[in-house]
């Protein structure tokens, strides 16, 4: 049992990628490490993996790929024995067909007519020809990338399911970092000579990681890769307290410490550190922290954008190939469906039984997050029949998992905000940091959440900010662009996290 008010030498808030990431690497150098967690059950945040039954369901669809050979070698490090290579395969569901994702150009021209191709590549011509000059949207930004008529057909149902927004609401900023790398082009050029045969090889060398055609991945799902984390932290004599919720963050001007207040199971755990890594939303972190910062009216305004997954066993085999579909229908709720068995055989027990998930995205507390499971399950049933890929009576089982601030909502407000509480928390606090997706109120990935828990820990190391978190992802093309394990600019930055001869006391 953890003692009720216990020092190390650095806290962390959150056992995420990010959290699990600076207590792997600095319980590899001898630091003494304290993580809470919120979750009773299972680490690794909105990358776990939920176990009912054997079937397991992980939470979102995590490809492991990422340009940074230090992200790389870091899993083959935590899971050196567990990967599988996997084949990817996605489509679009739209207007009762399914188009090809990577784009297959005569599938795309046999699905949309004639009529409609030409008004898509008239569109596409009048947005480079008298391209938008004020960029303020996701809107703006996505027809002035692909036309107005694509933008309309592929993305807009889509991303206003995800966000719970019109598009034209939503900051360019996602965008760009998201889809930046993606040229029609280049898409329509590489289906095309794919709808020919000319291109056979795998195209994991692509320009685009959404074109990548396999991935590796952890043979019972991401969480396997955190639960190894944890136990390595764990072994190294180190805690990861489960059921402990983020209470009260002080700093003690006196010592130059920090005092942590979690609620456990068995009350308050006081934790005291000479460093606080905080994974934990922005607007969390502000509210806890005592003195209250006098950023926090822009920290409460920052948003998040919640979803759930309900999982459905399905008589007979798997009803479709894909690892997942995007359903860009305006008919039914469910933004996006994956399937189990394509992500890695292992993750269902059952060879007689198929398991999908249906993503629906959602605000903590709304209609669909207030719905109980059982209502939950029979509208993914209705809808996975309404769009042709199973019969109600073939559904036998399911299970519903929430994710509550999956995604930080990029509005036109949200970068001003996240600049004004970062300027004055570094500027008050340097042995506070801020890392991972919500703790930085950043989109990324998780191999990018990942780095900016790498350099944390460089800067501990070093006794100073060394190198800015906030530089990672700046721009979406140095990881999007390349084979994987290419991108040298973050490396000679991280290396040196993994030769440090000794332990240096930061605390």
């Amino acid at each position: 049992m953890p003692r009720t008010d216990q020092k190390v030498d650095v806290a962390i808030i959150g056992a995420g990628p990010a959290g699990l990431t600076a207590a792997y690497l600095l319980t590899k150098q001898g630091y003494s490490v304290a993580v809470i967690e919120k979750d009773p059950t299972y680490v690794g945040g909105i990358s776990r993996t939920v176990e009912l039954n054997g079937f397991r369901f992980d939470i979102g669809g995590h490809r492991f790929f990422s340009k940074s050979q230090q992200v790389v070698d870091l899993w083959n490090e935590i899971l050196p024995d567990d990967f599988i290579q996997r084949p990817r395969m996605s489509r679009i569901y739209y207007e009762g067909k399914y188009y090809s994702y990577p784009l297959r150009a005569f599938e795309a021209l046999r699905n949309l007519g004639l009529w409609r191709s030409t008004l898509c590549m008239a569109s596409f011509a009048k947005a480079k020809l008298f391209p938008n000059r004020d960029i303020r949207s996701f809107q703006d930004w996505t027809v002035n990338a692909f036309g107005h008529k694509l933008f309309s057909i592929f993305f807009k149902t889509y991303t206003e399911k995800v966000w719970g927004m019109p598009c034209d609401e939503m900051s360019a900023d996602w965008a760009a970092q998201r889809i930046k790398g993606l040229s029609l082009w280049g898409a329509v050029k590489d289906g095309l000579k794919r709808s020919l045969g000319l291109n056979k090889t795998p195209n994991d060398g692509m320009a685009t990681k959404t074109l990548l055609e396999s991935f590796r991945y952890p043979r019972l799902g991401p969480g396997m890769m955190w639960d190894a984390a944890r136990d390595y932290v764990v072994a190294g004599g180190n805690q990861v307290l489960m059921a402990h919720s983020f209470k009260r963050l002080e700093e003690d001007q006196t010592h130059g410490t920090w005092r942590l207040i979690a609620d456990g199971p068995d009350g308050d755990v006081t934790i005291r550190a000479g460093h606080v890594i905080s994974s934990a939303p922005m607007r969390e972190l502000a509210g806890r922290i005592h003195p209250l910062p006098a950023t926090l009216p822009q920290a409460m305004d920052l948003k998040y954008r919640d979803f759930l997954t309900v999982a459905l066993m399905v008589k007979g085999d798997d009803i479709f190939p894909d690892n997942w579909i995007y359903i860009h229908d305006p008919r039914v709720q469910v933004g996006r469906i994956q399937n189990f068995r394509s992500w890695s055989p292992e993750m269902v027990p059952d060879p007689t039984l198929a398991c999908v998930g249906l993503e629906y995205f959602c605000f903590e507390g709304d209609g669909l997050w207030s719905s109980t499971d059982a209502d939950l399950i029979a509208l993914a049933t209705r809808e996975m029949a309404q769009l042709g890929l199973c019969e109600p009576q073939d559904v036998v089982g399911g299970a519903v998992v929430r994710q509550e601030k999956a995604y930080p909502v990029y509005d036109d407000a949200y970068a001003a905000n996240v600049l004004a509480m970062r300027t004055e928390l570094e500027a008050r606090y340097p042995t506070l940091h801020m890392v991972g997706r919500n703790g930085m109120h950043r989109y990324n990935n998780q191999d990018h959440a990942m780095m900016t828990a790498m350099l944390t820990v460089r800067n501990i190391i070093a006794g100073r900010r060394v190198h800015d978190v906030w530089q990672v992802n700046e721009d979406a093309e140095y990881h999007e662009a390349g084979a994987e394990g290419q991108d040298v600019d973050a490396q000679p930055a991280l290396a040196s996290v993994r030769a440090v001869p000794a332990r240096l006391k930061a605390a």
